[in-house]
């Protein structure tokens, strides 16, 4: 504040200098993609490139899937302080596809590199009968299809009715938000359950694990949310949601990141306490593989990086509000996610540690596609308002009291008398 009591905010932040950067990650990530499934055909048959692929396409996937899931809880509960991420979010949402649908056709073409029950017979292998008929090529493809259908359908439905409630301000178009987030969420949680087993714990397919689908909603709602946070960050700072995003609106984000930094960490230990005290040998295999090489240290790291160091940070509540402290988090959060999907999906590959030599082919994979969606998300939120026009709660988010202006609005009827 200065000396005649005039506050300063901050000055706009100036993006435009950073327009390039999905670009610049596609082709640097993209070089470095070409270069390792050139070396990986030589060296084990393009395994090595089919998992980093996988590894890079359930990390979007996840982030798209826990923005999905942020669109259907504002329609769903109807909240207010949600309405400024929402347009963004729905674009995120829309990746699914078809973008996401056309990154998942090299996991569909190279399959037989990832999983290993494709390549076993059903009347040699009880666990791989067990799962039929999903587990047989057919099925895997055509439930592969089912899921990006259902994602199509709900995003679309999503996507469209809000950019007409933009148009015309109609009560139908929020009444068919709601109901297409009615029977969404329902979808959500079988479909985001399923393609989670199918698509990265069927890697693994002799494991068994009853807590996997809501581990795997855990993990997707947080990075979402983190994903949120720091799109929102940078959109109120360069002014293009400063009307509709207030500084109160990233403490409800940060409890939110916060409530699933929780439940995160306790699904991951659930999952583990219910595998390790039912002591079979079809699912402890799981962890003791993971305690081999350089496994072991991974999954040291991420006790205290998914748990105690996010924990810790977003804990206090004035921190939730600083973007000095909560964006660096954000971007740890992903480290942690990546990790994560990596001590899922590795160590198929390498039971006996990974190899660091490699490190850098799916560092190339996250690098292409988060370049290749960064350019395709850009281009729709360039293409649409920034924010939901016509938003019953658009009031609401902005500060202003709707009954204050309904008085107002009826008090001036008639002119001044």
């Amino acid at each position: 504040m200065s000396s005649n009591g005039t506050t300063h905010s901050p000055a706009p932040l100036d993006l435009s200098g950073w327009r390039k950067l999905p670009t610049i990650l596609m082709v640097i990530g993209g070089l470095l993609t070409v270069t390792g499934a050139a070396l990986s055909c030589k060296c084990n048959g393009l395994r090595e490139f089919s998992f980093s692929w996988l590894l890079a396409f359930m990390f979007y996937y996840s982030i798209a899937l826990g923005a999905l899931f942020m669109v259907m809880v504002h329609h769903l509960t109807d909240a207010g302080w949600s309405v400024g991420i929402r347009r963004f979010c729905e674009h995120i949402a829309s990746l699914l596809f078809p973008w996401l649908a056309i990154l998942f056709l090299p996991v569909a073409l190279f399959a037989k590199h990832i999983y290993s029950w494709m390549n076993l017979s059903p009347a040699t292998d009880n666990l791989v009968a067990a799962k039929l008929p999903v587990f047989t090529m057919p099925g895997f493809y055509l439930t592969s299809a089912i899921f990006f259908a259902i994602w199509w359908l709900l995003t679309s439905q999503l996507s469209r009715w809000s950019l007409k409630q933009d148009e015309t301000g109609a009560a139908e178009c929020t009444r068919k938000l709601r109901f297409n987030s009615g029977w969404g969420i329902v979808a959500f949680a079988l479909t985001l359950t399923l393609s989670g087993v199918l698509w990265m714990k069927a890697v693994q397919y002799e494991f068994f694990s009853a807590m996997y689908g809501v581990y795997f909603f855990s993990s997707c709602a947080w990075s979402g949310l983190a994903t949120i946070y720091v799109i929102a960050a940078l959109l109120m700072r360069s002014g293009t949601l400063s009307v509709v995003i207030k500084e109160s609106y990233f403490y409800f984000i940060g409890v939110l990141l916060l409530a699933f930094t929780l439940f995160s960490a306790y699904t991951e230990f659930a999952q583990y306490f219910v595998v390790w005290n039912a002591n079979m040998p079809t699912e402890t295999f799981w962890y003791l593989v993971r305690e081999n090489g350089n496994w072991w240290w991974l999954s040291m790291i991420l006790i205290i990086g998914k748990f105690f160091v996010p924990f810790f940070l977003l804990l206090p509540v004035k921190v939730k509000t600083n973007f000095k402290v909560i964006i660096p988090t954000c971007l740890f959060i992903w480290a942690m996610h990546a990790a994560d999907l990596a001590f899922n999906i590795f160590p198929t590959l390498h039971p006996d540690g990974y190899h660091l030599k490699w490190i850098w082919l799916p560092v190339g994979c996250l690098m292409f596609m988060g370049g290749f969606l960064g350019r395709i998300f850009l281009s729709k939120f360039n293409a649409h308002p920034p924010y939901p026009k016509r938003d019953p709660r658009l009031l609401e988010a902005m500060g202003v009291n709707p009954h204050l202006v309904n008085e107002l609005a009826e008090t001036n009827v008639g002119g001044a008398r």
